[in-house]
Protein backbone atom coordinates (compact mmCIF):
# COMPACT_ATOMS: atom_id res chain seq x y z
CA UNK A 1 0.00 0.00 0.00
CA UNK A 2 1.48 3.42 -0.91
CA UNK A 3 2.00 5.53 1.90
CA UNK A 4 -0.09 8.85 -0.08
CA UNK A 5 -3.77 10.17 0.47
CA UNK A 6 -6.26 7.62 -0.70
CA UNK A 7 -9.51 9.52 0.33
CA UNK A 8 -11.52 11.62 -1.88
CA UNK A 9 -14.81 12.67 -3.09
CA UNK A 10 -17.61 15.50 -2.08
CA UNK A 11 -17.40 18.58 -0.31
CA UNK A 12 -16.82 16.83 3.00
CA UNK A 13 -17.97 20.35 4.27
CA UNK A 14 -19.88 18.90 2.95
CA UNK A 15 -19.52 15.96 1.97
CA UNK A 16 -19.15 14.84 2.55
CA UNK A 17 -18.92 14.40 0.33
CA UNK A 18 -18.76 15.19 -0.08
CA UNK A 19 -19.40 14.90 -2.75
CA UNK A 20 -23.40 17.97 -9.67
CA UNK A 21 -24.31 19.20 -16.01
CA UNK A 22 -26.61 21.55 -18.27
CA UNK A 23 -28.81 23.76 -17.95
CA UNK A 24 -32.32 24.56 -18.73
CA UNK A 25 -33.98 27.79 -19.01
CA UNK A 26 -37.60 27.79 -16.91
CA UNK A 27 -40.69 28.17 -19.02
CA UNK A 28 -42.37 32.10 -18.79
CA UNK A 29 -45.18 30.10 -16.04
CA UNK A 30 -42.28 28.90 -14.04
CA UNK A 31 -40.15 32.04 -13.77
CA UNK A 32 -41.18 32.87 -9.83
CA UNK A 33 -40.41 28.42 -9.29
CA UNK A 34 -36.80 27.42 -8.10
CA UNK A 35 -35.10 25.24 -10.80
CA UNK A 36 -34.78 22.16 -10.22
CA UNK A 37 -31.31 21.92 -11.62
CA UNK A 38 -28.09 23.72 -9.70
CA UNK A 39 -24.74 24.49 -10.25
CA UNK A 40 -21.74 25.10 -8.21
CA UNK A 41 -18.08 25.58 -9.55
CA UNK A 42 -15.09 26.59 -7.08
CA UNK A 43 -11.26 26.91 -6.17
CA UNK A 44 -9.89 26.02 -3.33
CA UNK A 45 -6.10 26.38 -1.73
CA UNK A 46 -6.02 22.16 -1.72
CA UNK A 47 -8.93 19.68 -1.98
CA UNK A 48 -9.33 18.37 1.74
CA UNK A 49 -11.90 15.08 1.90
CA UNK A 50 -12.08 13.79 5.09
CA UNK A 51 -9.36 15.65 6.36
CA UNK A 52 -6.79 14.47 3.73
CA UNK A 53 -5.33 16.27 1.21
CA UNK A 54 -6.24 14.71 -2.09
CA UNK A 55 -4.27 17.48 -4.32
CA UNK A 56 -0.84 17.36 -2.33
CA UNK A 57 -1.72 20.10 -0.62
CA UNK A 58 -2.01 22.19 -3.82
CA UNK A 59 -4.63 24.10 -5.10
CA UNK A 60 -7.85 22.00 -7.01
CA UNK A 61 -10.69 23.43 -9.34
CA UNK A 62 -13.84 21.83 -8.40
CA UNK A 63 -17.51 21.81 -10.56
CA UNK A 64 -20.84 19.73 -9.63
CA UNK A 65 -24.33 19.83 -10.89
CA UNK A 66 -27.52 18.56 -8.89
CA UNK A 67 -30.87 17.65 -9.97
CA UNK A 68 -34.24 17.90 -7.29
CA UNK A 69 -36.88 14.69 -8.77
CA UNK A 70 -40.01 15.00 -7.24
CA UNK A 71 -41.18 12.91 -3.76
CA UNK A 72 -37.59 14.62 -2.46
CA UNK A 73 -35.72 12.12 -5.29
CA UNK A 74 -32.33 13.41 -6.31
CA UNK A 75 -29.18 12.62 -8.90
CA UNK A 76 -25.95 14.77 -9.06
CA UNK A 77 -22.42 14.48 -10.13
CA UNK A 78 -19.41 16.55 -8.94
CA UNK A 79 -15.77 16.40 -10.35
CA UNK A 80 -12.06 17.76 -8.39
CA UNK A 81 -8.99 17.90 -10.02
CA UNK A 82 -6.38 15.64 -7.59
CA UNK A 83 -2.98 14.71 -7.70
CA UNK A 84 -2.77 11.23 -5.07
CA UNK A 85 -3.50 8.57 -8.14
CA UNK A 86 -0.61 9.55 -10.13
CA UNK A 87 1.42 9.65 -6.62
CA UNK A 88 0.48 6.56 -6.15
CA UNK A 89 2.08 5.20 -10.02
CA UNK A 90 -1.46 5.43 -11.48
CA UNK A 91 -3.11 7.23 -13.98
CA UNK A 92 -6.37 9.44 -12.99
CA UNK A 93 -5.79 13.20 -12.19
CA UNK A 94 -9.44 14.29 -11.61
CA UNK A 95 -12.20 12.64 -9.43
CA UNK A 96 -15.84 11.85 -11.10
CA UNK A 97 -18.49 11.53 -8.42
CA UNK A 98 -21.93 10.53 -9.60
CA UNK A 99 -24.80 9.85 -7.15
CA UNK A 100 -28.07 9.97 -5.90
CA UNK A 101 -30.63 9.33 -3.48
CA UNK A 102 -33.82 10.51 -1.53
CA UNK A 103 -34.84 13.58 1.42
CA UNK A 104 -37.67 13.70 3.29
CA UNK A 105 -39.11 14.57 6.77
CA UNK A 106 -39.49 11.98 9.87
CA UNK A 107 -41.03 14.88 11.80
CA UNK A 108 -41.01 18.39 12.62
CA UNK A 109 -37.05 19.53 12.52
CA UNK A 110 -35.87 16.40 11.69
CA UNK A 111 -34.71 15.43 8.33
CA UNK A 112 -33.02 12.18 6.32
CA UNK A 113 -30.97 11.99 3.66
CA UNK A 114 -30.22 8.45 2.28
CA UNK A 115 -28.70 7.12 -0.92
CA UNK A 116 -25.53 5.43 -2.82
CA UNK A 117 -22.64 7.51 -4.16
CA UNK A 118 -19.61 6.49 -6.47
CA UNK A 119 -16.12 7.90 -6.97
CA UNK A 120 -14.55 7.50 -10.38
CA UNK A 121 -11.17 8.10 -11.40
CA UNK A 122 -10.66 7.16 -15.10
CA UNK A 123 -7.78 5.10 -16.03
CA UNK A 124 -6.80 4.94 -12.43
CA UNK A 125 -4.70 1.68 -12.72
CA UNK A 126 -4.34 0.63 -9.43
CA UNK A 127 -4.65 -2.54 -8.08
CA UNK A 128 -6.89 -2.53 -6.33
CA UNK A 129 -9.03 0.09 -7.62
CA UNK A 130 -9.21 3.20 -6.52
CA UNK A 131 -12.87 3.42 -7.75
CA UNK A 132 -15.30 3.31 -4.90
CA UNK A 133 -18.74 2.74 -3.88
CA UNK A 134 -20.35 3.97 -0.68
CA UNK A 135 -24.22 3.82 0.51
CA UNK A 136 -25.14 6.55 3.48
CA UNK A 137 -27.61 7.47 5.40
CA UNK A 138 -27.63 10.98 7.75
CA UNK A 139 -30.25 12.46 9.87
CA UNK A 140 -30.83 16.42 10.07
CA UNK A 141 -32.13 18.29 13.64
CA UNK A 142 -32.01 21.66 13.53
CA UNK A 143 -28.54 22.72 12.74
CA UNK A 144 -26.97 18.64 13.54
CA UNK A 145 -26.68 16.31 11.03
CA UNK A 146 -25.16 12.82 11.71
CA UNK A 147 -24.27 10.75 8.67
CA UNK A 148 -22.81 7.42 8.19
CA UNK A 149 -21.61 6.57 4.87
CA UNK A 150 -20.65 2.16 4.45
CA UNK A 151 -18.29 1.08 1.37
CA UNK A 152 -19.81 -1.90 -0.50
CA UNK A 153 -16.91 -2.39 -2.46
CA UNK A 154 -12.67 -1.55 -0.92
CA UNK A 155 -12.03 1.59 -0.40
CA UNK A 156 -10.42 3.76 -2.74
CA UNK A 157 -7.83 1.18 -3.19
CA UNK A 158 -7.17 -0.18 -0.13
CA UNK A 159 -7.10 -4.32 -0.03
CA UNK A 160 -9.58 -6.27 1.65
CA UNK A 161 -11.31 -3.37 2.89
CA UNK A 162 -14.98 -3.53 2.17
CA UNK A 163 -17.18 -2.25 4.33
CA UNK A 164 -15.17 0.18 6.01
CA UNK A 165 -17.33 3.13 7.51
CA UNK A 166 -17.30 6.98 7.93
CA UNK A 167 -19.03 8.36 10.37
CA UNK A 168 -19.47 11.84 10.93
CA UNK A 169 -21.23 15.00 12.95
CA UNK A 170 -21.46 18.37 11.18
CA UNK A 171 -23.48 21.54 12.02
CA UNK A 172 -24.14 24.68 10.37
CA UNK A 173 -24.95 28.05 12.43
CA UNK A 174 -26.29 30.98 10.64
CA UNK A 175 -24.73 34.03 12.41
CA UNK A 176 -26.62 35.95 9.88
CA UNK A 177 -25.92 38.47 7.01
CA UNK A 178 -25.28 35.45 5.23
CA UNK A 179 -22.25 33.93 7.61
CA UNK A 180 -22.53 30.31 8.48
CA UNK A 181 -20.47 28.93 10.66
CA UNK A 182 -19.49 25.08 10.21
CA UNK A 183 -17.74 22.40 12.80
CA UNK A 184 -17.70 19.02 12.38
CA UNK A 185 -15.67 16.00 13.13
CA UNK A 186 -15.51 12.45 11.87
CA UNK A 187 -14.32 8.79 12.16
CA UNK A 188 -12.66 6.83 9.59
CA UNK A 189 -12.21 3.83 9.98
CA UNK A 190 -10.68 1.01 6.93
CA UNK A 191 -11.41 -2.58 7.54
CA UNK A 192 -9.55 -5.20 6.66
CA UNK A 193 -5.49 -6.74 7.94
CA UNK A 194 -3.04 -4.35 8.34
CA UNK A 195 -5.13 -1.69 7.70
CA UNK A 196 -5.79 -0.35 11.15
CA UNK A 197 -3.10 2.63 10.92
CA UNK A 198 -4.92 4.54 8.05
CA UNK A 199 -8.35 4.64 10.79
CA UNK A 200 -8.26 8.06 11.95
CA UNK A 201 -10.53 11.11 13.51
CA UNK A 202 -10.70 14.48 11.39
CA UNK A 203 -11.81 17.57 12.44
CA UNK A 204 -12.85 21.39 10.93
CA UNK A 205 -14.06 24.55 11.38
CA UNK A 206 -15.82 26.16 8.76
CA UNK A 207 -16.58 30.25 8.31
CA UNK A 208 -18.44 31.38 5.25
CA UNK A 209 -20.40 34.24 3.60
CA UNK A 210 -22.61 34.02 0.88
CA UNK A 211 -22.94 37.05 -1.94
CA UNK A 212 -25.96 35.91 -3.48
CA UNK A 213 -24.21 32.63 -4.83
CA UNK A 214 -20.39 33.45 -4.32
CA UNK A 215 -19.45 32.11 -1.12
CA UNK A 216 -15.64 32.61 0.06
CA UNK A 217 -14.84 30.12 2.56
CA UNK A 218 -11.71 29.62 5.20
CA UNK A 219 -11.42 26.25 7.25
CA UNK A 220 -9.12 24.75 9.55
CA UNK A 221 -8.60 21.45 8.82
CA UNK A 222 -6.85 18.63 10.21
CA UNK A 223 -6.47 15.20 11.59
CA UNK A 224 -4.70 12.39 14.67
CA UNK A 225 -3.84 9.83 10.96
CA UNK A 226 -0.25 8.82 11.97
CA UNK A 227 1.98 10.74 10.60
CA UNK A 228 3.41 7.40 8.07
CA UNK A 229 0.21 6.92 7.11
CA UNK A 230 -0.65 9.40 4.99
CA UNK A 231 2.38 11.13 3.00
CA UNK A 232 2.93 12.45 -0.22
CA UNK A 233 5.93 11.18 -2.27
CA UNK A 234 8.28 14.00 -1.02
CA UNK A 235 7.14 13.35 2.42
CA UNK A 236 4.68 15.25 3.48
CA UNK A 237 2.18 14.67 6.02
CA UNK A 238 -1.45 14.93 4.09
CA UNK A 239 -3.56 14.96 6.97
CA UNK A 240 -1.43 17.74 8.89
CA UNK A 241 -3.81 20.55 10.22
CA UNK A 242 -4.18 23.40 7.66
CA UNK A 243 -6.09 26.29 6.52
CA UNK A 244 -7.95 25.89 3.40
CA UNK A 245 -9.39 29.03 1.37
CA UNK A 246 -11.89 28.92 -1.36
CA UNK A 247 -14.28 30.49 -3.71
CA UNK A 248 -17.42 29.14 -4.60
CA UNK A 249 -20.35 29.97 -7.13
CA UNK A 250 -23.72 28.11 -6.85
CA UNK A 251 -26.00 28.94 -9.54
Amino acid sequence: MKKIAIFSGLSAIASAVLLAGGAALPSVAQAQDASPLTFNAGVFSEYRYRGISQSRSKPAVQAGADYALPEGFYIGTWASSIKWIKDAKGGADVEIDVYGGKKGELAKDLAYDVGVLTYYYPDNGLKPSANTTEVYGALTYGPVTAKYSHSTTNLFGFADSKGSGYFDLTASFDLGDGLMLAPHVGYQKVSGKGNDIYSYTDYSLTLSKDFKGLVPSIALVGTDAPKNSYVAPNGKNLGRSAVVVGLKYNF
